[in-house]
């Protein structure tokens, strides 16, 4: 449903990608193939989805689902109707996650927070402690170890967190971090996390599978 992205104070947006084999989780393929690769892009994002609904039966937070490929009604078709989606549109990923977070501010939004699908560490006790510190703080980052991040959370919108960044190199985090002390923002960062972004990464994911990671 295309509706109003933010209807609660805490509003918790999800970037992800419809698992179109061939177009989603590409460093994968070799390992997994175009199917493998595909079906593991839409079991991290159920596990995310599963994680945000188990949030939501502890607070009043909305969740918005932003999407890349497919269309309004195979997201619906996928992961239900009872969500908020809304495409990510054009731009770099630091363009595309300032406009959601503009958005949900200007749908009377306090707090805001992005996440991906591609970390499962995130879960909803990460997700509850994020929010809490962002009643304290201006700024909360999950520093992932790859460089980048795999959560930031906001008061209000500061597009400059989001320019002339390197997407998907190690210097994402660094350099908004550096941002941040510039702006005189207060921060406070979450414990590392690990993205499963490539071959070497996929033992992470097979513990979640095997309940080892607990969710």
């Amino acid at each position: 449903m295309l509706k109003s992205p933010a209807s609660s104070k805490q509003h918790l947006i999800i970037f992800t990608r419809y698992p179109e084999p061939g177009k989603t989780k590409t460093r994968l393929i070799p390992a997994l193939g175009a199917v493998g690769a595909a079906n593991l892009q839409r079991q991290m994002t159920e596990y995310t989805i599963f994680q945000a609904r188990e949030l939501q039966k502890a607070a009043a937070i909305t969740v918005e689902v932003r999407f890349v490929g497919g269309d309004l009604q195979l997201m619906q078709d996928w992961l239900g109707d009872d969500l908020v989606y809304q495409p990510q549109g054009d731009g770099d990923l630091g363009s595309r996650m300032g406009r959601s977070l503009f958005d949900a501010f200007e749908s009377s939004a306090k707090q805001v927070i992005i996440i991906g699908s591609d970390c499962p560490g995130v879960n909803c006790q990460i997700l509850a402690t994020a929010f809490e510190q962002l009643q304290v703080f201006d700024l909360v980052l999950g520093p992932a170890m790859d460089g980048g991040y795999y959560l930031i959370g906001l008061q209000r919108p500061i597009p400059e967190l989001f320019l002339n960044i390197e997407w998907g190199t190690t210097q994402v985090f660094p350099r908004t971090v550096d941002i941040a002390q510039k702006l005189k923002l207060s921060p406070i960062y979450l414990p590392p996390l690990a993205d499963v972004d490539r071959p070497e990464d996929l033992p992470i994911w097979e513990k979640v599978l095997e309940g080892k990671l607990e969710g």
